[in-house]
């Protein structure tokens, strides 16, 4: 189904030193971290690992998450895809839903699996696991040789969770701090792996995601011991503590040069004060709820010391990757993200995104927003769901055939911040993105499971 390294064509001697010749390939993912976070993106915490990492890299000035949520943005990392089509309409609680993600989608894992690579996922996973009854896929059947992680967050909190799970396995409490016991499951796994094969490793912190929790030593730089901005900031400085470790044993292990590097967030700050004065906040398809960091790094490939402003996300991890690397991308089915690697590099065509970016979460306000080149529009539902939190399977039908109404057009390159609906004098430009909006939107819902059907 994909090109890989495994061509027939190839006689062994090639293919031993093809093999060797592919960088190995680490994605860093934070949890609920803001747009204005981190030190590199004038946030008020001192993250020297990330600020060297974006450095030495090129760092997005408008990157997006995958969805306004956890689940969903994870989906569309692995997959390219809305997450919509695979499987995953909002945060997932194994305990009452059928949803996960879909078995049948092709994961970044899968796709560097097949091309030889050692893959290893550690951290909070939250696209379905196993739970009493409901059988569900687990890291192992997404392209995951090695698995160690939560279901959702760190319990009770980010110190001494006891809720991890290694390769199916219970592990029981864990002295320390989730950021620092994921850095050591990621060495330990290195140090195990064959020096002679490139590998993935996946790495989502549960950091600064609530219940938080971070040693006194580290909040006391930020205010006192109880002051939950303190604590906040607390977590985001020891994860990045613990990524300088993780950075420093990928040094020792192989040249910089070897290995490409992805940093990004699942989505917006729940704390306002952190989202870079952008409107709205975590669970809004506002900037401030989707609108996070992202650098990617890959010494002597990708730019170093670079801003890039061109609109990019999560979405686009997947085919980037394997832009990069000269790998096909899973076949027979539709790409939501683009390949970046031309703007990374420098090389070949110029940069052309194949669709707008596009969010949908059924109970953000609004409830859809697009963006294409400057622009977004966002939109509400014309359609009523209950007022419960939790995502209900049986509101599907409801999603699937849902219309929109109250639409509002941005331009954010003069109004970032969303403050000025410009909808009224740009009726040429507010019929075409519409027209898209609801062309992809309706794409996706062709594609979307209908969990409410399974008993």
């Amino acid at each position: 189904m994909k090109r890989t390294l495994f061509s027939a064509l190839l006689v062994a001697s090639h293919f031993t030193l093809s093999l060797l010749a592919q960088p190995n390939v680490v994605v860093l993912l934070s949890d609920d971290l803001g747009y204005q976070d981190i030190g590199c993106y004038d946030g008020p915490v001192k993250t020297p690992a990330l600020d060297k990492l974006a450095e030495g890299g090129t760092r997005f000035s408008d990157f997006y998450s995958g969805c306004a949520v956890c689940s969903p943005s994870r989906a569309v990392l692995l997959t390219g895809r809305h997450h919509i089509r695979a499987g995953v309409y909002s945060w997932i609680f194994d305990e009452t839903q059928h949803s996960h993600l879909l078995e049948r989608e092709v994961t970044l894992a899968e796709v560097l699996k097949e091309a030889g690579y050692a893959t290893a996922h550690v951290g909070k996973w939250h696209l379905g696991l196993p739970m009493g009854d409901r059988k569900k896929p687990t890291p192992s059947d997404h392209g995951f040789d090695y698995w160690f992680a939560t279901a959702n967050n760190a319990a009770p909190s980010h110190r001494n969770p006891n809720n991890f799970v290694r390769n199916g396995e219970a592990v029981g409490e864990i002295e320390g701090y989730s950021c620092q016991i994921l850095v050591d499951e990621a060495i330990d796994w290195l140090e195990q792996s064959d020096r002679g094969v490139p590998f993935f490793l996946n790495v989502w912190f549960h950091e600064p995601h609530a219940p938080i929790a971070a040693p006194d030593e580290i909040v006391s730089e930020y205010g006192g011991l109880k002051d939950k901005a303190a604590i906040y900031s607390g977590t985001i400085a020891n994860e990045d503590q613990a990524i300088g470790r993780l950075l420093a044993k990928l040094r020792e292990i192989d040249d910089p040069e070897n290995t490409l590097i992805i940093y990004g967030s699942d989505n917006g700050s729940y704390r306002d004060d952190r989202t870079g004065g952008l409107r709205g906040r975590k669970g809004m398809n506002w900037e401030g709820g989707i609108r996070v960091p992202g650098i990617f790094n890959w010494p002597g490939k990708i730019g170093a010391s670079r801003l890039e402003r061109t609109p990019a996300g999560l979405v686009d991890v997947l085919p980037t990757v394997c832009g990069l690397l000269d790998l096909d991308t899973p076949q027979g089915v539709h790409l939501d993200g683009t390949d970046l690697s031309s703007l990374l590099t420098g090389v070949g065509r110029n940069f052309e995104r194949t669709q707008p970016l596009f969010w949908h979460l059924q109970k953000a306000r609004p409830i859809v927003a697009i963006r294409d080149g400057d622009y977004s529009l966002v939109a509400e539902p014309d359609f009523e769901l209950s007022k419960d939190n939790m995502f209900d399977e049986a509101w599907i039908p409801a999603i699937k055939s849902g219309t929109y109404k109250n639409y509002q057009l941005f331009n954010l390159k003069t109004d970032p911040k969303q403050e000025t609906d410009i909808s009224s004098q740009n009726p040429e430009l507010m019929d075409r993105l519409k027209t898209q909006l609801l062309e992809i939107n309706a794409s996706i819902m062709a594609d979307g499971p209908d969990w409410h059907l399974m008993r």
